[in-house]
Parts: C-alpha cells; sequence; structure tokens
C-alpha cells in the first residue's frame, strides 16, 4: 500500500470508538444515553453481561444527551444497560454486477440459496437538476392497454393506482417478463412472504433471470428494513444506470413504503399530520422518485411504483402526492375486474405525460379516437344499463356503443406479450374501423 493508501486508511480508524447505553427499551425503539453518531448510523446492540451480539438498529432520532434508534429485527434478549455500539458500516447499500440474477434481504445479502455476492458500498443522491432529462425512448411492456394509450418512456416514472383485488400483482409479474430494458430490479416492500416465493420462482423460469434482481422486505420485518429495501433497490438501479444500462425499477408498494416511514417518524416524535403521516414521508417520496429517470450521460432508471389506495376512490393523501410526483398514472378499476375484464386500466382516469412525446401522430391521433369513444359510452352508462338507450338519438353515443365492445377486445390481454408493430396496426384498424361506423 502506498504512503497515499495507508495516511486515508489511518485517518478511517477511530482509536476511542462512540458507545452509548441502552436507558429504555419500548414498542419498536431503543433509547440510549449515546453514543455521539450521526442520524442514520447503523449501531451494534451489545450485551454489558457476557459481550455477546443482541442485534443492530439505526439512529433514527438525536435530542438533548439521548439517542433514539429502531432495531432491525426483535430485541429479546436486550436489557437496560446494555451497550450501543457503531457498527463500523459506511452509509448506503451494497452493490455489484454480482446481483443480476440474485434475491437478497434489505441489506444486500443474498436468500436464494446461491453463494455470497462481491460487493461495493455506495452512497448515491439524485443526478444534478440540470443532468435529468426527458426520456425520448420509449420502453415497450408487450402490454397492449398501456403500450397503446400511456406509452412508457425509458426513464419515466409511473404509478400504478389500485385498491386491494384488482390484479396488480398479475400485471407487475406481466411486465417483469415481457417489458425491454437492460436490467430488472424488483422491490417487494411489506409483502407477504409467499408472493415473494411465487415471484421468485417466476423470475426464475423465465428466461430474463439473469438480468433480474429482486429486493424483499416481507411484512414482519421492521419498519427499518422495509425502508432499507427501497435504498438497496435504488442503489443497484442506480449502479446500473451509471454503467449507461437501461434500468426498470419496480417498486411494490410506495403505500407501504409510506407506512414504515410513518412508523419511524412516530418513533423518532415526528408530529402526526393527515392519517398520521409523519412530515419526513412527504419529504423522502419526492427524493427517492427524483433519484429515478434518465441522465444525460447515458443509462436511465424507467420506475413503476405501484400505490394501493385504501378505497376505489383513489384519493388518500399518498395516492395524491404520487400523482403529483410522478410522469403519469395507470389506475386499476374494480368494475372492470369483476366483469373479468384484465388488465383492468381505466383509459379513461389514467394518463402518461409523456404519451405525446413518445408516439408518432398517427397513434396519438388513434388513441384520441378511442379515449373519446370510451369517454362517452362512460358518461351514458346508466342510461345503457338501465335499458333507456336507444339508437338514433345522439349519432356520437351510437358511434361510442358500436365501439365499446371492439375497443373492449383491443384492451383485454391474456398473459402473451404483443410486439409493438402488431399492436400499432391493431389500434389504427381499430379506430379507422370505428370511424368509418361512425360517418356511417
Amino acid at each position: 500500500m502506498d504512503e497515499a493508501g495507508l495516511l486515508t486508511r489511518l485517518a478511517e480508524v477511530e482509536p476511542f470508538p462512540a458507545e452509548g447505553r441502552v436507558c429504555a427499551i419500548g414498542a419498536g425503539y431503543v433509547e440510549a444515553m449515546g453514543p455521539d453518531l450521526p442520524l442514520g448510523t447503523h449501531c451494534r446492540l451489545v450485551s454489558s453481561r457476557n459481550g455477546s451480539h443482541v442485534g443492530e438498529a439505526r439512529i433514527v432520532g438525536l435530542r438533548n444527551d439521548r439517542t433514539r434508534l429502531v432495531p432491525f429485527g426483535p430485541l429479546t434478549a436486550l436489557r437496560v444497560g446494555d451497550i450501543v455500539r457503531d457498527a463500523d458500516q459506511r452509509p448506503g447499500a451494497p452493490v455489484g454486477a454480482g446481483y443480476a440474477g440474485r434475491a437478497v434481504v434489505a441489506l444486500g445479502r443474498p436468500f436464494d440459496g446461491g453463494k455470497g455476492i462481491d460487493r461495493a458500498v455506495t452512497t448515491a443522491v439524485a443526478p444534478a437538476v440540470l443532468d435529468r432529462v426527458t426520456p425520448k425512448k420509449r420502453c415497450p411492456t408487450g402490454i397492449r392497454a398501456i403500450d397503446g394509450f400511456l406509452t412508457l418512456g425509458l426513464g419515466a416514472r409511473m404509478g400504478i393506482f389500485s385498491a386491494s383485488g384488482v390484479g396488480k400483482t398479475r400485471m407487475v409479474e406481466q411486465i417483469v417478463r415481457q417489458v425491454q430494458c437492460d436490467r430488472i430490479v424488483v422491490c417487494l416492500v411489506g409483502e407477504r412472504g409467499r408472493e415473494v416465493e411465487a415471484l421468485w420462482q417466476q423470475i426464475k423460469a423465465s428466461p430474463g433471470q439473469a438480468r433480474t434482481a429482486l429486493v424483499a422486505a416481507t411484512s414482519d420485518e421492521s419498519a427499518v428494513m422495509r425502508v432499507q429495501a427501497v435504498e438497496q433497490a435504488l442503489a443497484l438501479a442506480e449502479f446500473w444506470r451509471d454503467e449507461g444500462e437501461d434500468v426498470l425499477l419496480l417498486l411494490d408498494s410506495a403505500t407501504r413504503l409510506a407506512m414504515a416511514m410513518r412508523e419511524i417518524g412516530l418513533v423518532a416524535g415526528e408530529p402526526p399530520t393527515v392519517r398520521a403521516y409523519t412530515p419526513s414521508v412527504f419529504q423522502e417520496l419526492p427524493r427517492i422518485v427524483e433519484r429515478c429517470g434518465a441522465v444525460r450521460q447515458g443509462g436511465s432508471i424507467t420506475a413503476l411504483f405501484t400505490v394501493l389506495s385504501e378505497n376505489d376512490d383513489v384519493d388518500d393523501p399518498i395516492v395524491e402526492v404520487m400523482k403529483s410526483l410522478l410522469d403519469g398514472h395507470i389506475v386499476l378499476s374494480r368494475r372492470l375486474a369483476q366483469m373479468g375484464h384484465f388488465p383492468a386500466v381505466d383509459i379513461s382516469r389514467s394518463i402518461s405525460r409523456l404519451f405525446d412525446a413518445l408516439v408518432d401522430a398517427p397513434q396519438r391521433a388513434a388513441a384520441a379516437y378511442c379515449r373519446a369513444m370510451i369517454a362517452r359510452h362512460d358518461e351514458a352508462r346508466i342510461l345503457i344499463e338501465s335499458g333507456m338507450y336507444r339508437a338514433g338519438g345522439d349519432r356520437e353515443l351510437d358511434a361510442a356503443v358500436n365501439a365499446h365492445a371492439r375497443i373492449n377486445a383491443f384492451l383485454c390481454q391474456h398473459d402473451e406479450a404483443e410486439s409493438w408493430p402488431v399492436m400499432t396496426a391493431r389500434l389504427f384498424e381499430l379506430a379507422k374501423t370505428e370511424a368509418s361506423h361512425g360517418r356511417d
């Protein structure tokens, strides 16, 4: 090692490591006198009786001489008077090429039964404002409802908004199988263990396993682990983006992430606001979104955030915040799901703010015509379903009623992928046919 390297290593050595003592233990938190360490530090908890490792925790609050920590897991052996020490882990998350094709927990350790992963720790931040560019290339998903009406761009940030039980998981699985990009990072936050296992089995059975990384923190894990899972997934996506690759980051779900951040914020002593969400939740969500996107130097992170609404009105605070941050939203409808219409995308309530820039004029015209027909039919749904509609009274409504079945047939899709040329040809033919019927 040269002299400069030796001096750097010596500067990192802490001859008198900071220590604290546990003075209170509560439900989901630990309070200590010291140590003198910054927010976010990863700490080890050590028994004062025999020096054994008791657990790990993260500093989330500092007040006078008290330090508040949130544990990474259960602390059944921890007692008042035990020692809190710096875990000697650099801030950030581990990354590396070896994560491709692997399933890991929130701290970057594999749980797929494979060997260890060579890794380096990185601390990433959002790109400089003027380095964030507007997506200019399409990101085909193979799903007609998305590619035809809500086109994704490489570097777009989109939301999939739905209440429970309307096909969100099914859509996520289909996108993971079919999307056209260099890398895929799937982050499952607060998910059921069986669904993590089911998705991993699908990934393993697919041709795209070698380009896919899965990061998971299940619902029984601590709030800190659930938040750390997102940091780990973002770090991997940023690592591959900085290599010049186009990455799809799929986060399921932003709502459970917000709930975990709320839990940490309340433990840290933040005041609750709307629906008991703490101010840090509304501070952190934009930071996470802005770390995604396309950058001027090449490479992109196309981010899909699933957002669970409390009801079918899609109006809770996390939904509204995410709508304001993202480049568009895909809204899933319970009514369509109950009719067996999958994917249950409600075209009238969904939007891609990048659509016009990503598709050509013929597709814009065809999509606009079909949207108009869908909207007109939706306006008259009660009239139609009650049997009060009679053909011939409203030419525009007649055209919408005639087009309804054919447009639905285009939007319905099973598990098969459809190429972009085939999709656009079908969309053009659909709009051309319905326009000619309307003139007649």
